[in-house]
Parts: C-alpha cells; sequence; structure tokens
C-alpha cells in the first residue's frame, strides 16, 4: 500500500546522508591517494577501470571523466574480462578495481592474473580489510556510515562517495598534465566548448558566390542589388586587382542618403567605409565575435594573404554554429 509521506523531507535527508559520506572523504585524501595519483601519471599505457553492477556504472563513469580530462581510460567489465576481455589489459596499463565490499568474486578471480603480468593494482573499497583492499597496491576508502536507502541495500551515498573520490582523482590529474580549455575542446570537437575553441572563420563563412562583392565605381544603387541578393547586410568592395579597399554596410546607406548622395550616380567608393576590420580564415569563431561585439558590427570579410576577399562571417553565422 502506498504511504502518505512528505517527499522534501525524504529529499532533505537523501541529501544529507550523502553529504555527510563526501565529508568523510577528506581525510581520507592521504599518502595512499598521493601514490594513486602518482601511478595513474606515470602510466605509459591506459587506466583499466572495473567494477559489477551498480560500482560497473560508477567505474564506467570515473573512466570516462579521466579519459575526457588528458588520462586515457576505458571500463572493462569483470565477467567479460574473465571470458576473453583480459586481453585489452597490458604491462603498461594500471587496474582501477571498485567494489564497495571489497569482496566481488569477478574482480578476486582476475587478481592473480593481473599480479602475473605485474600490473599495478588500486582499489576502491568501503572495506580496507578486505581481499582486494588487501591485495591492492595502493586502497582508496570511500567507506560510509550509512546508506541513504532506508533499508542498506541498495547503493546510494557509498556510489556518490565513490564517485567524488574517482573526480578527484581526475581532476588531479588534470591539474598534473596541465590540461586546458582548448586540450578539453579537443577531446569534445562536438560540445559547445569545442565549438568555440576549435571552430574557425574558415568553418562558418559564406564563401564563392555568397560573398557580396561590387567595384569601387559602381553606382550606390548597384551595391544595394548585391546587398539585397546576398542578405548579409554589407558588400565588400575592391579594386581594378581584386583586392579588398573596404566596405559598404547598412550603416554607410544611411550616411549616404544624409548627406543628400544621389545613389544612382554616385560612385560606392565616395559613400563606403575605408578602413574596415578584416579577419583570415584561420582565425578562431570565438575571436571573431569578439571582434564584432567590441566593434559593435554584425560581420566581417575574410581575407587571403592578397587581400582578396574570400569570405564574410556573419553573427548570425555564429549563433547558428553555436559559438555565441
Amino acid at each position: 500500500m502506498i504511504k502518505s509521506i512528505d517527499f522534501c523531507q525524504v529529499g532533505h535527508e537523501v541529501i544529507h546522508i550523502e553529504h555527510n559520506a563526501i565529508g568523510l572523504l577528506f581525510e581520507r585524501i592521504d599518502a595512499n591517494f598521493q601514490t594513486a595519483c602518482e601511478l595513474m601519471l606515470n602510466c605509459t599505457g591506459r587506466i583499466v577501470v572495473m567494477g559489477m553492477g551498480k560500482s560497473g556504472h560508477i567505474a564506467k563513469k570515473i573512466a570516462a571523466t579521466l579519459a575526457s580530462t588528458g588520462t586515457p581510460a576505458f571500463f572493462v567489465h569483470p565477467a567479460e574480462a574473465c571470458h576473453g576481455d583480459l586481453g585489452m589489459i597490458t604491462s603498461q596499463d594500471v587496474v582501477l578495481t571498485i567494489s564497495y565490499s571489497g569482496e566481488t568474486e569477478e574482480i578476486l578471480y582476475l587478481l592473480p592474473l593481473i599480479r602475473l603480468f605485474r600490473i599495478p593494482l588500486i582499489a576502491m573499497t568501503g572495506n580496507p580489510t578486505s581481499r582486494l583492499g588487501q591485495a591492492a597496491f595502493c586502497h582508496l576508502n570511500v567507506s560510509v556510515n550509512q546508506e541513504a536507502c532506508p533499508l542498506g541495500l541498495a547503493p546510494t551515498a557509498s556510489t556518490t562517495a565513490t564517485l567524488v573520490m574517482g573526480d578527484a582523482l581526475a581532476i588531479s590529474l588534470l591539474r598534473a598534465r596541465g590540461f586546458n580549455h582548448h586540450d578539453f575542446a579537443r577531446f569534445h570537437p562536438s560540445g559547445s566548448l569545442g565549438r568555440r575553441l576549435l571552430m574557425s572563420a574558415a568553418d562558418i563563412m559564406h564563401k564563392n558566390e555568397q560573398v557580396p562583392q561590387v567595384t569601387k565605381y559602381c553606382p550606390i544603387v548597384k551595391a544595394l542589388l548585391e546587398m539585397t541578393q546576398k542578405r548579409l547586410g554589407m558588400t565588400t568592395v575592391v579594386d581594378e586587382n581584386n583586392q579588398l579597399i573596404g566596405v559598404f554596410t547598412d550603416g554607410d546607406l544611411r550616411r549616404a542618403l544624409d548627406k543628400g548622395f544621389d545613389i544612382h550616380q554616385t560612385p560606392i567608393v565616395e559613400a563606403m567605409t575605408h578602413n574596415c576590420t578584416t579577419i583570415t580564415p584561420s582565425l578562431l569563431a570565438v575571436d571573431a565575435l569578439t571582434m564584432m561585439r567590441t566593434q559593435k558590427i554584425t560581420a566581417l570579410p575574410v581575407i587571403d594573404e592578397a587581400r582578396h576577399p574570400i569570405g564574410v562571417v556573419h553573427m548570425h553565422d555564429l549563433l547558428q554554429a553555436g559559438v555565441v
């Protein structure tokens, strides 16, 4: 029968229990933690993370966090390792095993083979005196006083503590490697940070026939037609050598009309912006965005080494690409 309970109160109790579990980890950041970090940092192979059941789910997350922050790592299911996947592990690797009891049979079964290959073993358990804890080169204690589950059966506070300990390892290694934003972006090319730090002007610019372009002696009205067709709110202006000498924008048009210019007779060279800002195709899109914001413009012509206009980056392109 479903009971009537105060869900918010239960939620607070769970968070309180798990908060206390995390608090216990402060005193466990000790010589064993230092050794574990050094083993992983000096590993010439990869960090192989293992765990069964809920510990397996946490192990997968820790492996993924390590891999995405500069420490090559992957998850191996202990049961599958017993049936051939052990061949994925080499003597250059470090094995990180996760078992709250420290008595998971599937992992214990692998210990003689891990010792045979002389692979350094790090154990993360809630029982330092367990067989796994005793067999490890170094042991990380993730024991908790109580689980958030009132039955004491479902791993809750213990898995939280294990996950936090894994994050502590990953971030410590990140710091030691000098891993930075650009490194992170290389591992996350499809993420927003990857787009911000890896995408260049060449990746998003309008090019070829999409680039609005007129010659310097054409009348303003012709430039307006080019701007209308290309829909970028501007056009590049080139000389007889096809070199960029300026741009004509919506703002230039307003100023020309204020001055009473005849748009059918006045050459664009008399109304354009001469000293316009340009960028190269290799410029990062995020830097192009900074330039636009600083100068309060919405489009930047892209030029090659000969100052030929080869593209245009518009603010809308940056928005669509997720750079903003």
